[in-house]
């Protein structure tokens, strides 16, 4: 009796001392987080992306709107290499924009739902409440989150850290990391406003893309210059490259790259063509893919995307949609067009 007696008053010294503290239990905030998510109609907010993928950090300036149920609009820039790209998610389907070669491209897809996003704030409150085995702590002005990732590639990527405000649970910082706990991506929140009023039109493709090209022009024509080769940095196992073709196109040149082993595949890249300014989004099959620095197209045998101009892309009839699309996350670096 004494033993329980002892028990409980250590019990309610527990509860008293995080009162004092205005610190709550990870029960309560995430009952917390399941409400606001609930009661959740729009937001504006602003962050700072930066991957550690390549052999130099890369430095994004990522802008996000969202409209209850399901319009998105998410702007990503890299203001040192000019370049920009934009998710939309409309009544009509999902876009991914690319301002500098007038694209867009149109999928049928459950975007954002399928997979963790760094920087959607319901994402990162919907990967706390979904995993019962989340670590929580707290500080003085934020709780402090360790789950488990939802994205397509969860080997690479498998762990994150989400800290939220304890004024009004908004989004501070993320930290996205290897199995050896070193963060690749980091999302750092310095504007969040919920309850944000749009226009109509706040999410129509035509007009967000002429938005972003005010801000990066239409690329010139290049089809006589040359661009460096890139490769991948993430290495399969038993796999290797045997050979590297150069050829000749319309653009400049297209280079394959044939890797083979216990996997075997394929990688090319050559100049993205700059489309008409009259052209209409080009539908896609298969899933947006988000490889961090940009946003690509994922099959079960291939992944395309493009990035300061080129094109990619990653063929195979052996890896799996999840291996291709790390692979694809590890074809970065400085490599600039000549």
């Amino acid at each position: 009796m004494k033993k329980k007696l002892l028990l409980l008053l250590a019990g309610l010294m527990v509860i008293f001392v995080l009162a004092a503290c205005g610190t709550k239990s990870q029960e309560a905030v995430v009952k917390e987080l399941d409400g606001t998510l609930e009661d959740l109609k729009s937001y504006k907010a602003k962050a700072k992306m930066t991957l550690q993928m390549g052999t130099e950090p890369q430095v994004y300036d990522v802008e996000i709107w969202h409209r209850d149920p399901a319009f998105y609009r998410v702007n990503l820039k890299n203001a040192q290499k000019d370049q920009s790209q934009m998710i939309l998610r409309n009544d009509e389907g999902v876009f991914v924009l690319t301002p500098a070669l007038n694209k867009s491209f149109r999928f049928q897809s459950d975007w954002p739902q399928n997979s963790s996003q760094a920087y959607l704030y319901e994402s990162l409150v919907r990967d706390i409440i979904e995993d019962k085995e989340a670590k929580f702590s707290a500080t003085k002005n934020h709780y402090v989150f360790e789950t488990k990732t939802r994205y397509q590639n969860n080997q690479m990527l498998p762990i994150q850290e989400i800290k939220l405000s304890k004024k009004d649970l908004s989004p501070v910082s993320v930290k996205v990391m290897d199995p050896d706990r070193n963060s690749l991506v980091t999302v750092e929140f310095s504007e969040v406003k919920f309850g944000t009023n749009f226009d109509k039109d706040a999410f129509d493709v035509e007009k967000n893309m002429t938005g972003a090209q005010l801000e990066v022009p239409v690329m010139a024509e290049v089809k006589d210059k040359e661009f460096s080769v890139k490769y991948p940095t993430v290495e399969i196992p038993g796999v290797t490259l045997i050979e590297e073709k150069s050829m000749s196109t319309e653009n400049g040149k297209r280079v394959v790259l044939t890797y083979d082993g216990e996997k075997s595949f394929t990688l090319v890249q050559e100049k993205a063509d700059v489309m008409p300014a009259t052209a209409s989004a080009i539908p896609v099959n298969g899933q947006p893919a988000d490889l961090g620095f940009t946003i690509g197209a994922v099959t079960e045998t291939s992944v395309t995307w493009t990035n300061q101009g080129i094109e990619y892309m990653i063929a195979s009839n052996e890896l799996t949609p999840d291996e291709m699309v790390s692979l694809a996350r590890s074809v970065q670096g400085d490599t600039l067009v000549k």
